[in-house]
């Protein structure tokens, strides 16, 4: 999605079935990458890495480069190690915890982490094809978590596959990034996000920087070690330990560029992957941002259209346009006069903003963002509160999900800046705002948050191809307003083998969602290898 202050690119899907995850949202989506060192134990990424020994060309036509496909001496032991399983969670569920390096590039060093992964086995019938590994996105979705709650749908492919979920390193269970305590990050995620006058300017940029030195301050040297080559490698060693000779693979929204990471550094162990809701390796902080928040304006004016023809429409009934405009004016009397929610906390323009841009994931939440619209119109924050709580995955305790923490931890490591100053903001702000007139000045400030990370960016942009990688399917959804459908179409451009499968709908990711088409197509390809025909379009 795309409000967060703290997140330029915090990328959830939908939670309506197995593969439709758990969405986050991302002021820019961001991928990580470089090249990789002629070593397979060095971690792929910038020169001034500790780990690395190869830098990354700074234009985005650069290639992500496979690793070489032997398993380097000083990394046997992590591929050697046994797995020790154990119940856990839900009925059926086992668990166990993995053992990776810290840095790859100082492997057997004694510093190293602990992953946690846990696995459903395939109960048939049928005869069992292997392992599926899923991910939700996020950055910073728990796939244990997404696992637990989702396994058991679609019965056809849950009965032929053990399903497989690994928390990321610095995600959840596994080495989790630390930053705020709860009543810090309350504060966090009041502070305004359209600022009006330098104090204004001041109080955000402040915030940014507390952020980032208190991530410094609760996770020290994990933070330069969360990078989404990291985790690809770290999923590379669990397929190992698995007994699979190929990757298979779900991954939602930023789920995807993790894969598609997997598939370029490793295209000779690729197997069936499924990459839903789309991201593109290849654009550059700034470019994402401003996509991203042209797809959001596109999920609006969807949602307004729809709006305008209903009595209960809190927007008017006139245009969508004018819907953005009335919306727009309601969130600058918020920005001056924050209403009541039953609790200590006031709903912000900041908060209100991002239980809107939440309600844009799905389609299905159109109805309730009109009933909390309205309310709040009428002095009772408390619905658009409850969404935004649930974006920042707040619960009721006032307790924040590592997700928000770890979300900035990847994005700021993956990826160099889009901005470093408010200056450069300012001078942006005007194409945000044509991008979105009703988003575009939030989604602009809120991609400064990664000038005051306390770690440099390990990779930039670049390409990914996968030569040689076995057939990929990457779907794209035509108003999906977190990863828009051209980021879809160009990776399935880049991507050697892959095929591009088409949702012409609305929302975030479109694997069970409801596509009777998408589903058959993608279960079809899970279960018998078949990938969709050439540019197969759903409804």
């Amino acid at each position: 999605m795309a409000t967060s202050r703290h997140s330029r690119r915090l990328l959830r899907t939908t939670t309506a079935a197995v593969f439709a995850a758990t969405a986050l949202l991302v002021s820019g989506c961001s991928p990580g990458g470089g090249q990789a060192a002629p070593d397979a134990a060095a971690s792929p990424g910038r020169a001034h890495d500790a780990g690395a020994e190869h830098a990354t060309p700074d234009d985005a036509s650069s290639v992500l480069a496979p690793l070489p496909p032997g398993i380097p001496a000083k990394l046997r032991p992590y591929y050697d190690q046994k797995l020790s399983w154990h119940a856990c969670g839900v009925s059926g569920f086992e668990c166990a915890t993995m053992k990776a390096p810290l840095d790859y590039g100082k492997p057997g060093t004694g510093t190293d982490i602990k992953l946690a992964v846990a696995r459903k086995k395939a109960t048939g019938p049928g005869a069992r094809i292997g392992s599926l590994m899923v991910n939700p996105g996020g950055p910073g979705g728990s796939a244990i978590d997404y696992l637990q709650q989702y396994a058991p749908q679609p019965a056809a492919v849950r009965a032929r596959y053990d399903m497989v979920a690994m928390d990321p390193r610095g995600v959840a269970r596994s080495s989790p990034v630390q930053c705020l305590s709860n009543k810090q990050m309350d504060r966090f995620t009041q502070t305004d996000q359209t600022p009006d006058s330098a104090a204004e300017v001041n109080t955000l940029t402040t915030a940014y920087r507390d952020f980032s030195k208190g991530c410094e301050a609760r996770s020290g040297k994990l933070l330069g070690h969360v990078s989404t080559i990291e985790a690809a490698r770290d999923m590379d060693m669990l397929r190992a330990l698995l007994g699979d000779k190929k990757l298979t693979y779900v991954g939602a929204s930023y789920g995807t560029f993790l894969g598609a990471t997997y598939a370029g550094l490793y295209p000779g162990r690729t197997g069936r992957l499924v990459l839903d809701g789309a991201m593109d390796p290849a654009l550059d902080s700034r470019t994402v941002n401003i996509n991203q928040t042209a797809g959001f304006n596109t999920a609006f004016t969807a949602f307004a259209t729809d709006c305008i023809k209903r009595k209960d429409c809190p927007l008017g009934n006139k245009s969508a346009e004018d819907a953005g405009r009335n919306l727009s004016a309601f969130f600058k009397k918020l920005d001056a006069h924050p209403v009541a929610t039953g609790e200590a906390r006031k709903l912000t323009e900041s908060l209100a903003t991002t239980g809107v841009i939440a309600a844009m994931y799905d389609e299905g939440s159109w109805p309730t963002l009109r009933q909390y619209l309205a309310q709040a119109q009428k002095g009772n924050g408390r619905g658009l509160l409850t969404l935004s709580d649930s974006y920042y995955e707040r619960d009721a305790a006032g307790r924040y999900a590592n997700q928000m923490y770890a979300n900035p931890a990847v994005n700021c490591l993956d990826l160099p800046p889009a901005f470093t100053t408010a200056g450069q903001v300012r001078a942006a702000a005007p194409a945000f705002r044509k991008a979105s007139p009703v988003f575009g000045e939030a989604f602009a400030w809120a991609a400064l948050n990664c000038a005051y990370w306390p770690v440099k960016p390990t990779a930039d942009a670049h390409r990914i191809e996968a030569k040689g990688a076995a057939p990929i399917v990457v779907v794209g959804t035509t108003r999906d307003p977190a990863t828009p459908y051209t980021w879809a179409k160009s990776l399935a451009r880049q991507l050697s083998s892959a095929t591009l499968l088409t949702y012409e709908g609305d929302g975030h990711t479109a694997y069970g969602r409801g596509s009777d088409c998408i589903d058959t197509a993608i279960n079809t390809y899970l279960l018998e290898g078949t990938a969709p025909p050439k540019n197969k379009r759903c409804t």
